[in-house]
Parts: structure tokens; C-alpha cells; sequence
């Protein structure tokens, strides 16, 4: 692909190996004329014809690794800042080939991402593109959505926290992810195999730091998902302050041709500050434009769900086999969505009650006489929030299985210990990831949390065993929490990661017990 065909709407000065602007007409439209084989931020998997971005990152610079890809045969290479002549010549030899040329940009993230959407072909435009953006709920609600849209027969991607996932000709591909929105190359690669298999909808989480850093640039969404807001992702290397992270979200819906956002939220108004796209509302007050009403709580051993019956926009009746008000918005959220892919009532609601989603309020049969889980919950916030809601469906004991990172911020480990010993009955503190820290030492943070609460609890450090004396110890009528690992299929111990999966773990405590 040619310079001009990438750099097209995109301001750009072109300099030479000694930091001097190009401004011989002809010299510049040789360049916007050479040809670059392959894009890459990686110094590493430079190679000739390559054009190198030089993105300044939180713990370096790309900037730095300019000479480096010289030397290896960048055709180009996209900075914000002018490098040093001496270093950029002095990497330079002259054998026969062409002189490698600088582009400068206002903001080498921004470009990267317009740039990589032109060298895969712009496969955003092939597809309809939903975007999800919020504190809590977008991993649910982008496979709620992925699951109706399938069941409709729309052939659905997704992009998220746990995985890239898409159906091609040879089978289903699952990419697990590195982060919650890709970088802009990536993502654009990722479309591109997406498109050229044959699907017609991708539905993807977008973080704050994904809309900050512009990683979702050189595309529109087709529409915009607002789940809710909540202080999350503030401070070094992330945001500065709250205010900062609401303007992050607020920006995808300067990107969307259709915003759908929750409308009970207080934070709606503030987000939609500046918005360029027409806007939809869902949630349970009367004045959004899809509605819950009728509410239900659903518990049954092995069982904790809900159902509702939507007005408005649309009328469906909904089961979903997860618990909570917070399950009502995401599935009504998704029902929102789907209605603007002439889904029917059915297929919605058959999609619903078939929801499953790894990590994230995943029930576990293992007992006719309670029930367990497994969730992500692995802050303070997002525990309360889960055990509150377990507590509305008034169980026998309400037992809570967890531990906490370690290099982390002990302040966590005190409050997860003191939200888990106020509002469980028991609660079985054990080992999550120690990483470079003793196990032990996690341990006593949390208890020293939880004793102040008067909240009953055991330690068992070992996780297998921390579940299998839960699973042991349940008596009828018990909600059992496995909270902290959701998704996660690993353990981290000294820098490296050793398998270890809950639902694993679940098995190999039931089979060991039937042996005994």
C-alpha cells in the first residue's frame, strides 16, 4: 500500500532523516508515492518496507526505537516529535536504497489508528459496529447481545475483557485478550479476518483508556452502549481525576451514529455533553424510551435469575438466568441493541434465558440443596455491589470465597475484607494471585479488614481447598460466591502463571468426594 493511501485526511509534514521539512512538490509526491509492505509500534517485528509508529507510552518511548527500525529497513516511520538528526542519520547507510522518510503527526496514537484502518481496507465499513462503553456491565451485555444476534442468524463478533471471538469456514476463533479494547492495529487486523469471514456485526467493549488513547479511532460506530458510570480506572497511567474518566466515555458518542445509554444514571447528561449522534434511552423510569416493568426475582437451588416484561420501544418478556437489578439494564440494554437489527420477540427471549457468560455471575450446579458461582468481583466496589444483590434473594447463608492480588494496593484487601464481613455470613479468605508477595501476608491484610465487622470467616490459603470447604460446609439454602478469578483460567506466583481454573477445580472437589 502506498504512503498517500494511508496518510489520506490525515495532516502530516514530511521531514527528512536530518529533521528538515520536504517542501519540494515533487519530492513529496515521490514519497506519498512509495510503498510500505507492513505497519507495525513493535521495534521488534520491524522489517524492510515496514512503516514504524513511534508511540510514547506509559514506561517508554517509541520515539527512542526510531534508529533501531531504520537499521532494519523501515520504509517510514510516524512521530510526534522531531528526532535527533544525528541519531536518525548516523542509521542510515546509503546502499542503493531509498532514504527513509519521517512523517510527522500531532499525535502518533491518533494517526496509528487512522492509518491501520486504511491499510486493512477500512473493514469497519464492511460490518455494523457496536461499541460498549461503561464502568460495570459490558462484558455481560456484549454477550447478551452477541447471543441474540446469533440466534437471529446474524453472524456476530466480539471484542471484549475475556476474548476476540468470531466464526470463520474452519470453525470458531477465541483469541484471549491482553486488554479490554485492542490496540488500534490490532483491532483493525482483527476486523479485517472478522469481515473477510463472513461477519456482518461485531459487538466490542470500549474502555476509558481505549477512547483516551484512541485506539477505536479511524472508524464510526453504528451504535454507541452507555452501561452506567462509577469512580474506576483513576490514577497514575490511567485517569487523573473522575472528571477526566467521564470525558473519556463521553467521547464515543462523538463516534456513533445511534447512543443508547442508560437513562437512569446520573451521569447520562454529563456524558452526552457534546454528542453528535442521535440518542435512545433504556432503564426503569418512565421517561426512557425502553422500559422495565413487572420485575421478578427468580431462586431455585442450582438457580438464581429474573424476569421482566419491557415497554416502549419495544414489548418482550424476558427470563435472563442471572441475578439482580444491574442484570435487568444489561438485558435490557441488549434488547435495545438487537431492535435495531429487526430481531423479534422471540428470538430475543429465547436468546435471554440461554445467557451464559464466563466468569460473570457464572453459576456452577454442584448441589440440589444450594447454589454456587463463580465472579469477577475483585474490588471492593464490585463485591458490594454483588453481594447486596445476592442478599435480595434471601438465602439460608450467603457464603463468600475470595482473596486479593498481590503488587497491588493493600488498601483493596482491607476494604474487600471489611465489604465481605459486613454483609456475608462466612466468608473463606484464600489466595488469589500472590504474584511477588507471600500469600500469607494478603491473608492477614484481609483479615485485619474483616475483624473490625464482627463477620464470621476461616482462612484457607490454598484455593482448591477454600472450595472444597465451601462446598463441604454448604448447608440448604446457601448462595456460595467463588469471587475474584471470574474468567481467569490462571494463577500468578512469582512472575509466572500456573493453570488454574475454578470450574476445574469444582470437579476435581466433587469427583475426589465421591471417591472418599
Amino acid at each position: 500500500m502506498r504512503i498517500h493511501e494511508l496518510i489520506e485526511n490525515l495532516p502530516c509534514t514530511f521531514l527528512n532523516l536530518r529533521g528538515e521539512t520536504i517542501s519540494d512538490e515533487g519530492a513529496v509526491q515521490a514519497l506519498r508515492d512509495r510503498e510500505i509492505t507492513s505497519i507495525t509500534n513493535d521495534s521488534r517485528k520491524v522489517e524492510q518496507g515496514s512503516l514504524f509508529f513511534c508511540i510514547k507510552g506509559a514506561n517508554s518511548d517509541g520515539h527512542d526505537y526510531a534508529a533501531m527500525a531504520i537499521e532494519k529497513g523501515a520504509a517510514a516511520l510516524v512521530v510526534q516529535k522531531s528526532p535527533d538528526p544525528e541519531v536518525m542519520s548516523g542509521s542510515w547507510k546509503e546502499d542503493g536504497k531509498d532514504e527513509p522518510v519521517i512523517l510527522l503527526t500531532e499525535d502518533s496514537r491518533y494517526a496509528m489508528a487512522v492509518m491501520s484502518a486504511a491499510f486493512y481496507g477500512h473493514p469497519a465499513k464492511r460490518m455494523r459496529i457496536i461499541g460498549v462503553t461503561g464502568t460495570k456491565g459490558k462484558t455481560t451485555t456484549t454477550y447478551m447481545v452477541r447471543s441474540i444476534l446469533e440466534a437471529a442468524g446474524i453472524r456476530t463478533g466480539l471484542v471484549g475483557t475475556i476474548e476476540t471471538l468470531f466464526e470463520t469456514e474452519k470453525g470458531e476463533v477465541r483469541i484471549p485478550s491482553a486488554n479490554t479494547t485492542p490496540e488500534s492495529i490490532v483491532l483493525q487486523r482483527r476486523f479485517k479476518e472478522m469481515a473477510d469471514s463472513g461477519v456482518e456485526a461485531v459487538v466490542m467493549e470500549v474502555s476509558s483508556q481505549a477512547l483516551m488513547l484512541h485506539r477505536t479511532a479511524g472508524f464510526v460506530f453504528d451504535l454507541g452502549i452507555f452501561t452506567n458510570l462509577s469512580p474506576d480506572h483513576i490514577g497514575p497511567n490511567e485517569h487523573k481525576d473522575f472528571e477526566d474518566y467521564l470525558h473519556c466515555k463521553s467521547m464515543l458518542f462523538q463516534q456513533c451514529r445511534t447512543g443508547i445509554l442508560n437513562g437512569d444514571d446520573p451521569h447520562c447528561g454529563a456524558i452526552l455533553q457534546g454528542h453528535t449522534c442521535a440518542v435512545e434511552t433504556f432503564g426503569l423510569g418512565q421517561d426512557n424510551d425502553l422500559r422495565a416493568q413487572n420485575i421478578r426475582l427468580i431462586h431455585t437451588p442450582g438457580e438464581l435469575g429474573i424476569s421482566f416484561e419491557t415497554d416502549g420501544l419495544l414489548h418482550v418478556h424476558a427470563h435472563v438466568p442471572a441475578p439482580g437489578r444491574f442484570s435487568v439494564y444489561n438485558a435490557l440494554c441488549a434488547i435495545a441493541v438487537c431492535r435495531h437489527f429487526d430481531v423479534n420477540e422471540n428470538e430475543i427471549r429465547e436468546a435471554l434465558r440461554q445467557i451464559h457468560v464466563r466468569g460473570r455471575i457464572e453459576m456452577v450446579k454442584v448441589s440440589d440443596d444450594f447454589t454456587l458461582m463463580i465472579d469477577y468481583a475483585h474490588n471492593a466496589m464490585a463485591l458490594e455491589s454483588l453481594l447486596h444483590t445476592l442478599r435480595e434473594y434471601d438465602p439460608g447463608r450467603l457464603v463468600c470465597v475470595f482473596g486479593c492480588g498481590g503488587n497491588r494496593s493493600r488498601a483493596r484487601r482491607f476494604e474487600m475484607g471489611e465489604v465481605s464481613g459486613r454483609l456475608a455470613d462466612l466468608t473463606v479468605i484464600t489466595s488469589d494471585n500472590p504474584r511477588f508477595e507471600e500469600p500469607m501476608d494478603i491473608i492477614a491484610d484481609i483479615e485485619t479488614g474483616i475483624r473490625p465487622t464482627g463477620g464470621a470467616y476461616v482462612t484457607v490459603p490454598d484455593r482448591k481447598e477454600a472450595i472444597r470447604y465451601a462446598i463441604t460446609h454448604g448447608q440448604p439454602g446457601d448462595i456460595i460466591v467463588l469471587a475474584g478469578k471470574g474468567h481467569e483460567d490462571y494463577q500468578e506466583i512469582r512472575g509466572q502463571k500456573y493453570h488454574m481454573d475454578e470450574r476445574e477445580l469444582i470437579r476435581e472437589v466433587l469427583e475426589e468426594s465421591k471417591e472418599q
